[in-house]
């Protein structure tokens, strides 16, 4: 077997469901953005001290990542950018909230967890056999 191959298919099966789920959750955001504009993370981005262009990079953690996790081209790559996004996004927008719970006792910043943690998992992972890309090479 190939090292980077899958071992069966209902590791596969989860591969694919992990993939979807969090492409499709995080390319809303990315769809959001589209439709109304980056004009409010210009201002936090320009605040941190980062350049004005910058801000535009969400338009690749948001839509153009999520769209190869989705299909399992580039999956690996793409998915750690989906996890660099999300750090990004705490930091911009999020960081108060960091060590806070919300009003039913879960972290305040439970989907930003769970987002960064399913794209890490997906990066660590691969898309599987279910994918584009398939089951081999390294990227996938």
């Amino acid at each position: 077997m190939h090292r980077y191959q899958s071992g069966n298919v209902s590791e596969d099966f989860g591969k694919l469901i992990l993939r979807v789920t969090l492409a499709l959750l995080i390319l809303l955001h990315g769809v959001s953005k589209i439709m109304n504009g980056v004009t409010g993370i210009e201002g936090m981005v320009t605040k941190i001290g980062l350049p004005p262009a910058f801000t535009y990079l969400v338009y690749v953690g948001e839509v153009i990542a999520p769209l190869l996790v989705l299909v399992g081209l580039m999956t690996r790559p793409a998915a750690l950018i989906i996890a660099v996004n999300m750090v990004f996004a705490v930091v911009l927008a999020h960081m108060g909230d960091l060590g806070s719970l919300n009003k039913t006792g879960g972290w305040a910043l439970e989907l930003q967890g769970m987002f960064l943690a399913s794209a890490l998992a997906v990066a660590f992972l691969g898309a599987g056999r279910y994918s584009i890309g398939g089951q081999s090479g390294r990227w996938n």
